[in-house]
Order: C-alpha cells, then sequence, then structure tokens
C-alpha cells in the first residue's frame, strides 16, 4: 500500500471509533446498556477498527423496589423473545409480569429459560440464584446464569458508559481524522509538485 492508502485507512479508521463513540453516548442513561470497545489493529489492508461488547465492565445497581426489576450481578445476559420469536440477550432487566404470568420488557420481549417463555406464578419471586420461588416455597423455574453470577430483585443496572472517556474518544477520533487528512493532502500536493518539476525538465 501507497501513502495515500495507508493515511486513507486511518481516516476510514478514525471515523469508525467516533461512530463507536457517538453510540456509547447515546446509551450513557440506557439500563444495562453495554459499551462497545473500538480495537484498532494494523493489517496489510491498513488501520482497521473492531467492534467488541465490554463484557468485564458492568454498570452499577440502582435500587427501585420492583420486584420484577433485575438486575444480574457479574456475567451473563437476560435472553427475550420478540413478538417474531426472535431470541437476543440483553442486561436492561426491567419486567413487567402480564396476566398470563410471563415477564416482559419495555419492548414487548418476553424473557424466555432455556428457548420457552419463563412464567412466574402470582405471588412468586425470583430470588438471588434466578429461581421463580412460589408462595408456598417451591421451585418452579429458573433463570439461567453463568457459575457464580447471582440476581439482585427490586434493582436494575445503569450503562456501563463512562461519558468523560467517551467523549474523550470522540475528540481523539476526531484529531486521528484530521492528522491523517493532512498527510494525504500533504502526499497529494507532494505528488503534484514532483509532476510539475519533471514537465519543466522535459
Amino acid at each position: 500500500m501507497d501513502g495515500i492508502a495507508w493515511a486513507g485507512s486511518a481516516m476510514v479508521a478514525a471515523r469508525a471509533r467516533l461512530e463507536i463513540a457517538t453510540q456509547n453516548l447515546a446509551n450513557v442513561s440506557t439500563d444495562g446498556s453495554e459499551r462497545i470497545a473500538a480495537r484498532g489493529s494494523l493489517t496489510p489492508e491498513g488501520v482497521t477498527i473492531a467492534r467488541r461488547p465490554d463484557t468485564l465492565t458492568h454498570g452499577a445497581l440502582r435500587r427501585t423496589g420492583r420486584d420484577f426489576d433485575l438486575a444480574i450481578v457479574g456475567e451473563g445476559a437476560f435472553a427475550v423473545n420478540d413478538a417474531a420469536g426472535r431470541r437476543s440477550l440483553t442486561r436492561a432487566g426491567a419486567f413487567t409480569r402480564e396476566r398470563d404470568g410471563t415477564l416482559r420488557d419495555a419492548l414487548g420481549r418476553t424473557l424466555t429459560a432455556g428457548g420457552r417463555p419463563l412464567r412466574v406464578p402470582d405471588g412468586a419471586r425470583v430470588d438471588a440464584r434466578g429461581c421463580i420461588v412460589a408462595a408456598d416455597a417451591r421451585t418452579i423455574d429458573r433463570i439461567p446464569l453463568p457459575p457464580g453470577s447471582s440476581i439482585q430483585s427490586g434493582f436494575l443496572e445503569g450503562p456501563s458508559v463512562d461519558a468523560i472517556h467517551e467523549m474523550i474518544d470522540v475528540l481523539c477520533a476526531e484529531r486521528s481524522f484530521e492528522s491523517a487528512q493532512k498527510v494525504v493532502s500533504a502526499i497529494d500536493t507532494s505528488r503534484e509538485k514532483s509532476a510539475s518539476d519533471v514537465a519543466r525538465v522535459k
């Protein structure tokens, strides 16, 4: 790759980094939102940016007192299905119990266990192990959790995004883009000058 191609890839990478940082900033007040980390690397094709969820950083817990606001402490995520049956994972645990006993989030997605809708009978609760415990202390079902993780009922997890960190990333990405742009301009000017000098010698 020549200099312009390398600088061009750096501009594309800086723009990708900027988009990731602004996306994180947009979710700075969204409960359970996971920060997206930008990972840069040098390849034969130039500078590239990979997007990876930051699964090691979790948001602080906020007490709500609502029985079916659930926060995962540790690793893991809630499996939810939308109306079309599409499965997704989320750390946002603000659920409402419906008349049929299912738990649904604000997007209308149903909390599942083992691929099927999880049902919570009237009077049941969710304990720290993720077990659905009936009023007579029977365990009815369980929200799957990785080893070592637990659930806090009556809490919500805040976003794992640090607004100050993301603002710094925005500024750094903008400066990287401007620097790469100046390099492209300088190389282009140098080539034009060289071509002009060659023509003058001829």
